[in-house]
């Protein structure tokens, strides 16, 4: 058997977390669908200017619509859980609890608190619940949705304990 003469790796850290949550595929065709029959009834009869101008106007606006909707990021990296453009320092963070559709409605139904910082996307089944513990601020969790809950948990208690 042969053995490295290097000298041993140092532990891993954890490995950042990065999700976009994008719209599903389905979306795509019938947001331009409704755009385009939307154009259709527009030009209905129209001439010259008329004519191409619904089309060339609203399947664009379709188009960005579409993207802004699926542009939410979720990133666990340099000791911050990012969601979009708001940071939260992981050293206030006192847990973190996957939730299925299940608890996800729980907690944004009758576990409900007005306070809460939520980003919620209702394509997304999953979600997280992160509970602060930070005696300035009067938010008590963020609730953010995710396609893989688990992880995301792991990622931030993992980032927490790090650092």
């Amino acid at each position: 058997m042969r053995q490295s003469s290097s000298p041993a790796a140092p532990p891993a850290t954890a490995a950042p977390y990065a999700e976009r949550l994008g719209l599903p595929w389905w979306a795509w065709p019938l947001g331009l669908a409704a755009a385009a029959l939307l154009a259709v009834e527009l030009w209905m009869g129209a001439t010259g200017v008329r004519a191409w101008l619904p089309f060339v106007l609203l399947i664009p606006a379709a188009v960005a619509a579409l993207w802004w909707l699926g542009r939410i990021r979720v990133e666990v990296r340099d000791g911050e859980l990012l969601v979009d453009d708001a940071h939260l320092p992981v050293r206030y963070v006192a847990d973190v609890v996957p939730l299925d559709a299940a608890g996800r409605r729980e907690v944004l139904g009758v576990g409900a608190d007005p306070l809460a910082f939520v980003v919620q996307r209702p394509w997304v089944s999953g979600a997280v619940q992160v509970v602060l513990d930070d005696p300035d601020d009067p938010t008590p969790f963020w609730v953010v949705s995710t396609r893989r809950p688990g992880q995301l948990a792991a990622a931030v208690l993992a980032a927490r304990d790090a650092a």
